[in-house]
């Protein structure tokens, strides 16, 4: 019988049976067991973090929720050490879960032939390469993996953030295209074009892959259609009002007290299993999407990590200096709108990245206030631009030829942006 698990209360024949320790690279890292007392010949699960910092806290109340079903638990707090929003390697990480793998099965509780690992969201990535590594790895579970490349998904993560928002035009294509390209040709979006088919075509082992089919950081659908093509044992499930997590919801955005009504259970039952779980596949229909993520683009030549740059600091040195040496009111005019724009951009730009466009306050017609004031800038730098090549072509100053070049250079790189396109 499966039950709905609404709130998790203390596990009443569960108990952290000790902490472990253990190394790779020369990094050592800390985790808990989570075991059943008194438990013997146990399956062995290790938990592999999502993105970003996290602690075996994060997980522990799953960890004695599968404890509670016969499983001994493995969670363990995350490097720090060469991971961060800018620095990460699956590979390190892979090799990380394949020493917690390699503790648990030391575990007296524990059988070794049955112990694997679980991924969440990043980990959908990490703990199947983990697998694909070892032979001791006896199955893996996944929680909203990724079928694509990591720069694909969050493009389309950020897409979905920004709708929900009421966003819509050039600064959605901004954000999710844009920006996306910029950073993975300036080499700041760490194992961005990472292909997960390979691994997961190379599997003999069994996947339990798990999805929401509310999840709006990964694209559900084309995830369940990768892994059936590509896992030659799987046994795929969608849950219906479930998010990334598979924590319940209305929506994918929010996310209700508990996890998705049968998933804890479904875990232990598969586990369990396994000989029969092994011999054939099954999958859910593949949940449906509002759209289909995108292939992100190699960036063209204009796209170079130091054109852009470049352009950029040219555009603050000419406005600003225009401003400086002050002039007849086109020249002026000029100055003031373009170095508002190009200053107001990269704080838009970081808002974006840094509160998925939350920061941005009221939208209206698609365009959230600071985005509409920045293209209505664009529009008289483009006016002014145009007034000051005459008041240039009359003069023929240094000062206005500088302070028309910005302007010149301007125009390609707002329509670049998206402040010139509606």
């Amino acid at each position: 019988m499966i039950l709905a698990v609404t709130a998790l209360a203390p596990p009443a024949s569960a108990a952290a049976d000790g902490d472990v320790t253990f190394e790779n690279g020369g990094v050592t890292l800390h985790g808990t067991v989570v075991a059943p007392a008194g438990g013997t010949k146990l399956p062995g699960l290790v938990m592999v973090h999502g993105s970003g910092a996290h602690s075996r806290e994060d997980y522990r109340d799953q960890a004695e929720a599968f404890a509670r079903q016969g499983i001994a638990t493995l969670i363990y707090d995350k490097r720090t050490e060469g991971y961060s929003q800018f620095e990460r390697s699956y590979s390190t990480l892979a090799d990380d879960a394949l020493a917690a793998v390699e503790a648990l099965r030391k575990r007296p509780e524990v059988d070794p032939a049955r112990v694997g690992v679980w991924g969440l969201s990043e980990g959908g990535w990490v703990a199947p390469l983990a697998a694909s590594r070892s032979s001791d790895v006896a199955f893996v579970v996944t929680l909203g993996a990724n079928g694509v490349q990591p720069a694909r998904q969050q493009a389309w993560a950020i897409e979905n953030q920004l709708r929900r928002l009421a966003m819509d035009g050039s600064i959605v294509r901004m954000a999710s295209s844009t920006m996306i390209r910029q950073l993975v040709g300036g080499g700041v979006f760490p194992e961005a074009r990472y292909d997960p088919v390979p691994v997961l075509k190379s599997l003999r082992q069994p996947v339990l892959g798990l999805w929401g089919a509310k999840d709006v950081l990964t694209p559900p659908g084309e995830a369940v259609r990768i892994f059936r093509d590509s896992v030659a044992h799987h046994t795929l499930r969608v849950f219906p009002d479930a998010q990334h997590q598979l924590r319940r919801t209305t929506d994918g955005f929010d996310k209700l007290p508990g996890y998705a009504p049968g998933y804890l259970e479904l875990v232990g039952t598969w586990v369990h299993g396994l000989s029969a779980a092994s011999a054939t596949s099954s999958a859910d229909p593949p949940p449906a999407q509002d759209r289909q993520s995108a292939a992100v683009t190699a960036p063209a030549w204009y796209e170079s990590p130091w054109l852009q740059p470049a352009v950029l600091v040219f555009l603050l040195v000419a406005f600003g200096w225009g401003l400086v040496r002050g002039g007849a009111r086109p020249a002026r005019w000029l100055a003031a709108t373009g170095l508002l724009a190009v200053l107001g951009f990269v704080v838009v730009d970081v808002l974006i990245q840094t509160t998925m466009g939350k920061g941005l306050g009221p939208v209206i017609l698609g365009r959230p206030l600071p985005w509409l004031a920045l293209q209505l800038l664009s529009l008289g730098a483009v006016a002014a631009t145009i007034a000051t090549a005459v008041a240039w072509w009359r003069a023929r100053t240094l000062r206005l030829g500088v302070l028309l070049a910005g302007g010149v250079a301007f125009v390609p790189w707002a329509i670049y942006w998206g402040l010139l396109t509606p």
